[in-house]
């Protein structure tokens, strides 16, 4: 960069006074210094920069085309040095010359919708340093412009959206016009649809629906609900909010066994269309104010294909609903009543809303025409964040990491080598758990303790809850226990409809695809050794083989990406003994380490598995992929004791005859394989740590 600047200045030093390129030369060398200024924070390069900008706008002819873009690049130095600086004397002189270049640019000009939006956001910086509210006007006038010429699905839509509704919620915390959190609101709504229609891969989609208030909004209302005594209305408005969300993690994926039956051709069509969506969204937008020309042209053809898609996808979803009977509401947000419909008969779903104003269990099942609704007087989010931190906390000084820590800086399976824990923290959660959710909700449901039978609960959990062990709520003393394990089977759902989707269309695997797909990892490269593997999936491999069932083992560096995603399509079962990573940032990039690397979730999921059955480890992505169900873990575990509770749960699994592995028994086995790991334990805090973490997860 300095020998960049050195050559510039030579160039400026060189040129004639009066030459035609001496307003570029100095407009470049001024972009020059502040790039530099943004790597070093030196206020001479930031300086510097606005001299040579000035230098370029004062020596531009009256009526040059480049004129408007070099007062926007004065106007960007002034307004970076006021970052630096403070001096509200930049902020003006960054309005003036952006508000000069806006004049100066003719209608119609493809960078006038981008200075709107530069000069709106300097005013909105004003009006945060001076609460004057003719600049916050100003803001907001000059973005809302700017998004009336922007085209549809252009790349840079979302932000725009962004910054207005940021002006707006500026703009009402001043004034507390409920006009102003209305359009915010309407804004933002706007931003997740757009990016949910169009760019469904998009990491921001998530963060979209989040701005718009969806989850926050979602819980409130259904909190109200259950104020006015509307349990119906609370599921449904927290189906439609949390399906959002959902529905952007299946990628596109539908329902469409039914509609192949109705109508295969509409289904043909459905499904073009949802992959088409699905590979235009895959691929990352990029700024075109950045890009080179050729990448511009490429990404506007791309934005007017997603737009062609869309309307394509509307078309036909309205073409689907108006032609074929039974389908009026296909794949419209569920009312209480289709919700109802299809539920499992062996058991309870359980929807918890944690809230600030209230919580509320909402119990249904099959049979019920409504939900049952029981108070939870003695929860809220503020308790279920202060469990999650203390959980936490003891999880990291027990040498142990919740899920949603990355893997690959640690040991052990997927993580650090479990130690102990010598508090009573994870003890006291779920004796809290117990006290104030679980045991409220099983008294109002009348369950019985130990029963002939155990029945099945499904737990749909809001906010902070979700990631507490329900499953595993009791109280736990040295010589006795009174636990959730005496009364259910505990699993999880991401939601209602997910369940009642899979009660709906369930399908067994082909004959020729039954069986089990097995990986074992022991030495991955780059990653700790997990010896365990290996005798977890001999003893699996052994028991599989006396029952006749097929199977498939793919170990060291025989166990490839290329080699798994075969094994995939081919077997209805997976189990996979190997590292694994949990990706925060980018769900989609979470995955499983084999021998050549990790396979994403993303990969899995763009084969279209047409599974049913069972899959071993890491959860709700590979529900997506189209398993019936996962067991997962929701901390590390013991490399010397999963070998154990594998065999136990295959154990029963292929108990009493049965042909093949009945994945339908998935949540029983590891119930049977997590009690017979109780009985070789205590109940201390560091045997709970042990088997705590074993969930299991789906139909």
């Amino acid at each position: 960069m300095a020998e960049a600047i050195t050559s510039q200045q030579r160039a400026v030093e060189l040129i004639p006074p009066g030459h035609a390129d001496l307003p570029g030369l100095l407009n470049n060398i001024g972009s020059s210094f502040q790039c530099r200024f943004d790597r070093t924070g030196e206020p001479s390069d930031i300086a510097e920069a606005i001299t040579s900008h000035q230098r370029a706008v004062e020596l531009s002819p009256p009526g040059s085309a480049d004129l408007p873009g070099r007062l926007d690049n004065l106007g960007n130095s002034f307004s970076r040095r006021l970052e630096r600086t403070g001096d509200l004397s930049d902020i003006t002189e960054a309005i003036t010359s952006q508000q000069r270049s806006v004049e100066l640019t003719a209608p119609g000009h493809a960078e006038l919708p981008k200075w709107l939006t530069i000069l709106g956001n300097s005013f909105s910086k004003r009006f945060e340093r001076t609460s004057v509210l003719s600049d916050i006007a100003e803001a907001i006038a000059s973005q809302q412009r700017a998004l009336e010429l922007t085209p549809p699905g252009h790349a840079d839509l979302p932000g725009r959206l962004t910054n207005l509704g940021n002006s707006l919620q500026l703009r009402f915390d001043k004034t507390l016009s409920c006009d102003d959190l209305r359009i915010k609101f309407g804004a933002a709504k706007h931003w997740a649809t757009v990016l949910h229609r169009q760019f469904p891969a998009s990491p921001e989609t998530l963060i979209a629906f989040e701005t718009a208030s969806i989850s926050s909004f979602t819980l409130q209302a259904a909190a109200a609900a259950c104020a006015f005594r509307r349990p119906d209305k609370a599921i449904e408005w927290l189906e439609q909010g949390r399906c959002l969300v959902w529905t952007q993690f299946n990628h596109l994926r539908t329902p469409l066994d039914n509609l192949r039956v109705s109508d295969p051709i509409l289904a043909h069509r459905v499904s073009d269309i949802s992959k088409a969506l699905e590979s235009a969204g895959s691929r990352a937008s990029r700024s075109s104010t950045q890009a080179p020309m050729s990448e511009k042209v490429g990404a506007e053809e791309e934005a007017r294909s997603r737009i062609y898609l869309a309307k394509e996808w509307d078309n036909v979803l309205d073409t689907i609903r108006s032609t074929v009977p039974g389908f009026e509401n296909f794949l419209l947000p569920p009312s209480c009543t289709s919700s109802l419909q299809n539920l499992p008969d062996l058991g309870w779903t359980i929807v918890i809303n944690v809230h600030k104003d209230r919580s509320d269990a909402l119990a249904v099942r099959a049979g019920l025409d409504k939900p049952i609704h029981i108070e939870l007087p003695g929860f809220s989010p503020e308790k279920a964040e202060k469990l999650c931190v203390s959980l936490t906390r003891d999880l990291v000084d027990s040498k142990l990491r919740m899920r949603e820590v990355v893997a690959d800086e640690e040991d052990g399976r997927g993580c650090k080598p479990v130690g102990s824990s010598k508090g009573t923290v994870l003890r006291d959660v779920l004796a809290y758990l117990w006290k104030e959710v679980v045991k409220p909700i099983f008294d109002a449901l009348e369950l019985s303790r130990s029963p002939s039978e155990l029945p099945r609960i499904w737990w749909c959990a809001t906010g902070p809850l979700a990631f507490l062990p329900l499953h595993a709520a009791g109280l736990y003393d040295k010589s006795n226990s009174h636990n959730i394990f005496d009364y259910a089977v505990s699993s999880y759902t991401p939601t209602v409809t997910f369940l009642t989707n899979r009660v709906r269309n369930i399908h067994r695997a082909p004959k020729d695809a039954s069986g089990l797909f097995m990986v074992s990892q022991p030495n991955t490269p780059g990653l700790s050794r997990i010896p365990g593997t290996t005798k977890e999936v001999r003893a699996i491999q052994k028991r599989l083989a006396a029952c006749e069932v097929r199977q498939c083992i793919l170990e060291g560096d025989a166990a490839t990406i290329k080699a798994g995603l075969k094994a995939m399509d081919d077997y209805s079962c997976v189990h996979l003994a190997c590292h694994a990573i949990q990706n925060k940032v980018e769900p989609l990039q979470s995955g499983f380490y084999f021998h050549d690397g990790p396979l994403s979730l993303s990969t899995i999921i763009k084969k279209d598995l047409n599974l049913s059955d069972e899959a071993v480890h890491l959860a709700g992505g590979m529900l997506a992929a189209g398993y019936r169900g996962v067991v997962a873990t929701m901390w590390s575990i013991r490399d010397q004791q999963a070998p154990q509770v594998a065999g136990d749960f295959y154990e029963y699994l292929l108990a009493e005859g049965r042909m093949g592995i009945d994945g339908a028994k998935a949540a029983y086995a590891l119930h049977h394989a997590i009690q017979k790991l109780r009985t070789r334990c205590d109940n201390s805090s560091t045997s709970l740590l042990t088997w705590v973490p074993y969930v299991h997860i789906g139909l």
